[in-house]
């Protein structure tokens, strides 16, 4: 057995560690985040260049899928998708397979991957929320959150150093696209030519714009410690609409909106062609 193929070999053993259920959850879930990227951007694109289109976050998308026929059902798929997400992220935290390791940085990025779970979590109860019609606008929860937040000691500071994690992740995302480091994550050994070529083009695309948008998030949240206005905190759709305003708004909106779908696209490649081992 040659070199290539004994890693290949050991490869797919290491794979054989997860679970087969655990590894199903967590490729659909990263198809359903891929589902909701995909139908911002869309609703973004369609905003900036024609009629029927319209700035919104996950909420707005979850709206979007109730509206369409057997729409219920693809919202409980959804659910299940995004808490085998979350599971997956607080595996990733906990028992470290991607080896991040226990130094400063490895404790930090597994912090975060926790944090996308729980964040995945509270997607996935947002989702529940539109089958049972309780659900609210995602603005409107940030603004109240922040509102809140400045009415205690330290407020203001909390909302400022939740602005700074917003603009680092958003460079982080950045930087990622353009060292593609996040095709390490995948296994390239068995992904075909063009496959590997365009899932490493949707990647770069799609992280691109998705670290610009979480930057305005933060600005957004210093802006709202800056000045102590909570109407000052936007979410996603928050940011998408004053990226829309701005001189040459439409060109803008549709180059992320572009961006989203790209990144839509790449969370099916890598749900399908993602590490996922403990060893």
């Amino acid at each position: 057995m040659d070199t290539g193929t004994a890693a290949k070999h050991k490869a797919r053993q290491a794979t054989n560690d997860v679970k087969p259920w655990i590894r199903g959850l967590a490729r659909m879930g990263y198809a359903a985040k891929g589902v909701v990227y995909l139908i911002i951007g869309i609703l973004s694109f369609q905003a900036a260049f024609g009629p029927g289109g319209k700035t919104t976050d996950s909420k707005g998308a979850f709206v979007t899928i109730a509206g369409k026929p057997f729409g219920e059902v693809l919202l409980w798929l959804l659910i299940v998708g995004l808490i085998g997400y979350a599971l997956w992220k607080a595996i990733q935290a906990i028992k470290d397979p991607d080896n991040y390791g226990s130094d400063t940085k490895g404790i930090v990025i597994r912090i975060g991957l926790f944090g996308a779970g729980v964040v995945h979590l509270f997607l996935a109860y947002n989702a529940f929320s539109i089958i049972t019609r309780a659900g609210s606008s995602s603005s409107g929860s940030n603004q109240s959150m922040s509102a809140k937040l400045l009415g205690q000691p330290f407020g203001q500071w909390v909302i400022g150093f939740i602005g700074l994690c917003f603009i680092g992740f958003g460079v982080y995302q950045v930087i990622r696209a353009y060292k593609k480091s996040f095709m390490k994550q995948l296994k390239q050994y068995e992904m075909h030519e063009k496959e590997e070529w365009w899932g490493k083009r949707a990647g770069q695309i799609g992280l691109s714009a998705r670290g610009v948008v979480f930057a305005m998030m933060g600005v957004f949240f210093i802006q709202t410690a800056v000045t102590a206005k909570p109407d000052k905190t936007k979410g996603l759709d928050g940011a998408l609409s004053e990226l829309a305003q701005q001189p040459h708004g439409a060109i803008l909106l549709g180059l992320v909106a572009i961006g989203f779908i790209a990144y839509g696209i790449f969370m099916f490649v890598k749900g399908k062609n993602k590490r996922m081992n403990f060893s």
